[in-house]
């Protein structure tokens, strides 16, 4: 499962560094999580997305509800873009090309 968390970040970026870390920090110290980044746009640095990887849709529910997530990533997130940001993966492609593709989950 992906979980993209698009930002719009005008002036000092130093605040919004230091709780993407804090929310990297939590969310990656739940079960299920594999991996997150903090990215910010070349072409638009007001841009930020923050990506996180997990091992389901109930890993990723399961992590928001923890305690430490709701302390220091929660109030973090909310400052996100109001869109969809949780997504199943049906296509992957592997170094050098090949493509590993899976059916929905959705009913």
């Amino acid at each position: 499962m992906l979980v993209v968390n698009r930002f719009l970040v005008e002036g000092d970026d130093a605040q919004f560094r230091a709780g993407a870390a804090a929310a990297l920090a939590a969310l990656g110290a739940r079960p299920g999580y594999l991996r997150g980044q903090l990215g910010r746009g070349y072409d638009d640095p007001t841009r930020w997305t923050l990506v996180t990887e997990w091992e389901s849709v109930g890993a990723y529910r399961r992590a928001l509800s923890a305690y430490e997530v709701k302390v220091h990533a929660t109030r973090w997130l909310a400052g996100s873009l109001d869109e969809p940001s949780a997504f199943e993966v049906l296509a992957q492609a592997e170094p050098g090309g090949a493509v590993k593709t899976t059916g929905s989950d959705l009913a």
